[in-house]
């Protein structure tokens, strides 16, 4: 592959995004790692140089317009062009509507999907210039809302709204927008969530079905995929010919989004989901 492509990621001072920089740069992109906070790049550029590769890491906090301005204005001036944007940055939440206040619903849709916005609108004069690519990492949870994770799976479920109708009008102008959607990955992302016995205390009449919850998610997380593993299927994405516009990067990720698109009155996720908290 051509060295002279470039590729900005989001969200790489860890885990999926972590593991997808040092791919792609080891795949021959000129890649572009950003995260908020260049202090916490350490294990970002451990991973680089024990994997023999260069990355650009750079900072930008989707969060902040004026930082992914700048992040974006950068990459052009230094490179020239954008051949890829993968949007990983995120941030989990667990919480249910009557025990939180809305500030904290506010504060995960900016994250997980007024982030994504800002920087796919910064990114899409680039991406057509070079017939590119707007790859998107939501999850599992932007096809089914589950238990405890309504901000967070409403914010998914936006996100994968936006791409989908997104996708025919950037096709028109030459670049291809695709979802990936992972299911349990073993990463830090589900330490930061904070769950712990503070959360359960606050919950209120909701305790019990939270700790069932919680039980049912940690079962699921034994058999996750590793950050390496969705990496392989991102950088697909990346490459592929003609990739699909929703990817699931596993056996259990398909069955499980196929359920949703079987159930045409709802009936059968809510037979799933409240298992879950019997």
């Amino acid at each position: 592959m051509s060295n002279d492509r470039v590729a900005l990621i989001t969200g790489t001072s860890s885990g999926i995004g972590l593991a997808t920089a040092v791919l792609a740069a080891r795949r021959g992109f000129r890649t572009v790692a950003t995260l908020r906070d260049t202090g916490r790049a350490g294990r970002l550029h451990e991973a680089a140089a024990e994997a023999g590769v260069e990355l650009d890491v750079r900072p930008l906090d989707v969060t902040d317009a004026g930082s992914v301005g700048a992040a974006f204005e950068g990459v052009l001036a230094d490179y020239g062009r954008l051949d890829v944007l993968v949007n990983n940055a995120g941030a989990g939440h667990i919480g249910t509507i009557e025990q939180e206040p809305v500030s904290a619903v506010r504060e995960t849709m900016e994250v997980n999907f007024f982030g994504v916005a800002e920087t796919t609108k910064a990114a899409m004069p680039a991406l057509r210039a070079s017939g590119g690519r707007l790859i998107t990492v939501t999850s599992v949870g932007g096809v089914i809302g589950q238990p405890f994770n309504e901000a967070y799976c409403a914010a998914k479920f936006a996100v994968e709204g936006m791409m989908e109708a997104l996708a025919p009008v950037a096709a028109a102008q030459g670049v291809t927008v695709c979802v990936v959607e992972p299911g349990a990955v073993a990463t830090e992302f589900v330490n930061n969530v904070g769950v712990g016995e503070r959360l359960f205390a606050e919950a209120g009449p909701y305790a019990d079905s939270l700790r069932k919850y919680i039980a049912n998610v940690t079962k699921s997380f034994q058999g996750a995929q590793t950050a390496d593993e969705v990496a392989e299927v991102i950088l697909g994405a990346m490459t592929a010919e003609t990739p699909a516009f929703r990817i699931q990067t596993s056996k259990w990720a398909e069955e499980f989004a196929a359920l949703k698109f079987a159930d045409r009155d709802g009936s059968a996720v809510q037979r799933l989901t409240s298992g879950w908290l019997a």
